[in-house]
């Protein structure tokens, strides 16, 4: 016989354990809480696996147990609907959900959060002296414009997203605006400016903003790569067999993880979590890396940590090989580096010591300087175009 049993008392550990044992649905739905250890006592008593987690969102313990039923308890509906899921949940999934769970708090346990929670603020002291000492400001700005302008030959080589242009919720609507158009405009029509747009982005969105441009362009990472108005030409002979190995992963990934989305490229997928939730993106992110490791371990590719994605390629091909195969072509006695992303490190310790490589955000990184944001990289390139944009004007006086 089912029963309800309402008791407005203290237990000890022992009778609670014993309830969670006993019933087959734990309903934890506060409307406002911090991390709330009572939903993994739950789950850690379930020593069948047996038993359905009703959470409420608004507890801290949601962020990182995205298995069980996740629920606004203020919106009745939603409440009643999940309380039926549960009851009618069948044991195959209910074990599943909970394996998962347990297995997460056996590898994040206490000792764990507190060791990476010390070592972030740790890294994060040591970043900010860094970024304090090396911002591109100052004399370091004054004497990268004065070597511009006695420069014979220059290649700037600028990474797109996060940048040229602020990240957007998917990867389509970070489309170049007139503004970026503009200057990049100003910058390669002086003959003695090399402009490469150096970015992880398919080709096709490379060619549909930039295409009618005088620059180079350079996609997915460094496997193709378009001289100015030139033809596409890949760097490296590349297969996708392995896709069809490591894709169906994926789409799991996806739907543990609300706001995630994948992107198929020529030659890699990428798995973006920008729109989820910081904390339990960094969970999920730490499973589908360790998971990755797996089903990679035997196949010619790798798995990359970028912001807010996690890529899967072919070995051997990076920005930094892209750069070198530009650079050894084109021979400039002045080269600027900049991008804000892991991907772009390769390209930092590519160039030589001379280059002006600069890193936008705050990170550990092999670039000399640091800008804040694609603002600043913005306001850089003006001043840098501001005598192009002189010679400009003037030939147009009449």
């Amino acid at each position: 016989m089912d029963a309800l049993i309402f008791q407005f008392r203290n237990l000890s550990f022992e009778e609670i354990v014993a309830l969670y044992r006993l019933c087959d649905v734990a309903l934890i739905t506060p409307v406002r809480d911090g991390m709330n250890l009572v939903a993994k006592e739950f789950v850690a008593s379930c020593s069948d696996q047996k038993g359905v987690l009703v959470l409420s969102e608004m507890a801290g313990a949601a962020k990182e147990m995205g298995e069980a039923i996740i629920i606004n308890p203020v919106h009745l509906e939603d409440f009643a609907h999940a309380l039926e899921q549960a009851l009618t949940m069948p044991v195959e999934e209910q074990v599943r959900r909970n394996q998962i769970l347990q297995e997460r708090l056996r590898r994040y346990n206490v000792n764990r959060w507190a060791n990476e929670f010390v070592q972030a603020m740790v890294s994060t002291h040591k970043i900010e002296a860094a970024r304090r000492a090396r911002l591109l400001t100052g004399k370091a700005l004054t004497a990268l414009g004065q070597q511009y302008r006695l420069a014979a030959r220059r290649s700037l080589l600028l990474d797109y997203d996060g940048t040229l242009v602020p990240f957007a919720a998917e990867p389509q609507l970070a489309r170049p605006d007139a503004e970026l158009l503009e200057l990049l405009s100003t910058l390669a029509n002086d003959s003695t400016n090399d402009v490469v747009i150096i970015s992880g982005r398919p080709r096709h969105d490379l060619e549909e903003w930039f295409g009618r441009l005088p620059v180079a362009l350079v996609a997915e990472d460094g496997v193709w790569l378009r001289c100015k108005r030139g033809e596409w030409r890949m760097l490296k002979n590349m297969t996708t067999e392995w896709k069809e190995r490591v894709r169906p992963i994926l789409p799991l990934y996806v739907d543990r993880l609300p706001g995630a989305l994948l992107e198929e490229k020529e030659f890699s997928l990428a798995w973006h979590y920008r729109q989820a939730d910081p904390e339990q993106a960094s969970l999920r992110a730490k499973e589908l890396v360790d998971d990755l490791s797996g089903y990679t371990r035997n196949i010619d590719v790798q798995v990359f940590e970028g912001n807010k994605v996690i890529e899967i390629r072919n070995t051997g091909v990076n920005k930094g090989t892209a750069a070198l195969e530009w650079l050894t072509d084109n021979a400039p006695d002045f080269i600027v580096g900049i991008g804000d992303d892991w991907t772009d490190e390769d390209l930092f310790r590519a160039l030589p010591p001379t280059a002006y490589s600069v890193r936008v955000g705050l990170a550990n990184t092999a670039a000399r300087y640091y800008l804040s944001n694609h603002t600043a990289v913005r306001r850089i390139l003006r001043e840098l175009g501001a005598e192009q944009r002189e010679k400009v004007t003037a030939g147009a006086m009449p």
